[in-house]
């Protein structure tokens, strides 16, 4: 494990391109697996600083707002203080003429695929994580000021382990 070593900064650096970033720069691919190589996961970084789009080509983040949105990240109590939401959004314009309900569920299947390189890396970090469904999404949606053929699809929280009493 790393993480008693690690910069927060080189370890959230490094937990991106884990979960999604262009492994193969000939070809663009990238960690995790997209059906025809349609990339149509969009990663949002949500902090106490903001809003942020993840973008793997530049391997850099581009802030998306300034505000602190964490609370319309999840309904849990815990999702409003935890350091790191990553929001997985589909961009269903990306997945070309099939139907809707195909496009949906290899949008969710591969948000799967990235969601397991979360907990991996998660794990070999000494990292705490939880994959969460129940969002209000369309409040979300219109914070993050997502177009129209955007979706949240989960949310994923990445924190630190409560330490033992």
């Amino acid at each position: 494990q790393r993480a008693a070593n690690a910069s927060p900064s080189t370890q959230f650096s490094d937990l991106l391109w884990a979960v999604w970033g262009i492994n193969r720069p000939e070809s663009g691919k990238r960690t995790a697996p997209s059906a025809v190589n349609r990339q149509e996961i969009d990663i949002y970084v949500i902090t106490a600083n903001g809003v942020f789009l993840y973008v793997a080509t530049t391997h850099a983040l581009i802030a998306v707002l300034t505000q602190d949105i964490r609370n319309l990240a999840g309904i849990q109590d815990y999702v409003k203080d935890a350091p790191v939401n990553l929001i997985y959004v589909s961009d269903l314009s990306k997945m070309g003429d099939a139907e809707e309900n195909q496009k949906l569920m290899i949008s969710f299947t591969n948000t799967g695929f990235i969601a397991q390189n979360v907990y991996l890396y998660c794990a070999s970090e000494g990292l705490a994580t939880v994959i969460r469904g129940m969002t209000d999404k369309p409040a979300l949606e219109a914070a993050m000021k997502l177009k129209p053929e955007q979706g949240v699809i989960l949310g994923q929280t990445i924190g630190y382990p409560k330490k033992s009493d």
